[in-house]
Parts: structure tokens; C-alpha cells; sequence
């Protein structure tokens, strides 16, 4: 399973795709992001276009669980499922690398792509202002696909 390591190994042996379980926090057109606690962490100012949520038994640099999205159709809360992984988005938040691993059941298209560049280049920039008011350092952008 994807357990950060580097991005050209999110293929499985032979080929196949790696598949990975992500329990989803954030249902598809959901504006709330929680911590792993719980608690209101972000809202966000346009619906999520996807299902937002984690890896369990991962670390991300903040001390979460690596985040994870799954493309297709509105999973509720607390769902969790195994899903191929098909790319990498490179995303910093408050100066620490917070990438996003992009599952779907089919291949990307570019459609999806543009998508997820487009709100997570919105959410950086408004994620960002918040982490100004936390007193955050360090930058928060959306780095584009690995």
C-alpha cells in the first residue's frame, strides 16, 4: 500500500494498480473538513468536488493521516473503502508537504485532472489565509500532479 514512499512505486507488482483503503471524511460537494479528532478544522469556500478523506495507518508530515480523495460518486461519512490509486498531487500546507493521493475506479481523464487543479489551487489559496490567521509559517499552494 502507499505508505509514502516515492511516487513511481504506487504501482503494484506486475503493473497492477495499488490499491489502498481510504475512509472518507468529507463526502463529494461537502464543505467541512474535520481533524482526526472531530473538530472543525476548515470550510471550505466551494463544495468539495470529490470525496475527501485518509489513509488510515499512514503519517503525513503534520501528524494526520496522508490524505486521499476518491473521484466518482458521493460516499457518505465515515465510509471506507479499497480504491486503485492513480496519481499524485502535490500539495504544502503551512510549509509541510501534505500531498493528495487521487484514486478513482477508471483512469483520470483530463477532465478530472482540470478539476482537482482548479479547487485545490482555490482551497491552497484559501487554506493559505487561514493558516495566516493561525500563525502558520511557511507557504500553502497546490504543486500539481507528481
Amino acid at each position: 500500500m502507499y505508505r509514502g514512499l516515492a511516487v513511481d512505486t504506487i504501482r503494484g507488482v506486475g503493473g497492477r494498480e495499488e490499491q489502498v483503503e481510504v475512509v472518507v471524511e468529507v463526502p463529494r460537494f461537502g464543505f467541512i473538513k474535520r481533524t482526526s479528532g472531530g473538530a472543525i478544522d476548515f470550510v471550505s469556500p466551494l463544495p468539495c468536488p470529490v470525496n475527501y478523506g485518509s489513509i488510515p495507518a499512514t503519517l503525513a508530515a503534520d501528524g494526520d493521516p496522508r490524505d486521499a480523495v476518491i473521484l466518482g460518486p458521493r460516499l457518505s461519512r465515515g465510509t471506507r473503502c479499497e480504491v486503485p490509486v492513480r496519481a499524485v498531487l502535490g500539495f504544502v500546507d503551512a510549509g509541510l508537504m501534505d500531498d493528495k493521493v487521487i484514486c478513482k475506479d477508471g483512469p483520470l481523464s483530463a477532465a478530472d485532472r482540470a478539476l482537482l487543479l482548479v479547487f485545490f489551487g482555490i482551497y491552497a489559496v484559501a487554506k493559505g489565509g487561514l493558516n495566516r490567521a493561525r500563525r502558520l509559517p511557511g507557504p500553502t499552494r497546490c504543486l500539481g500532479f507528481r
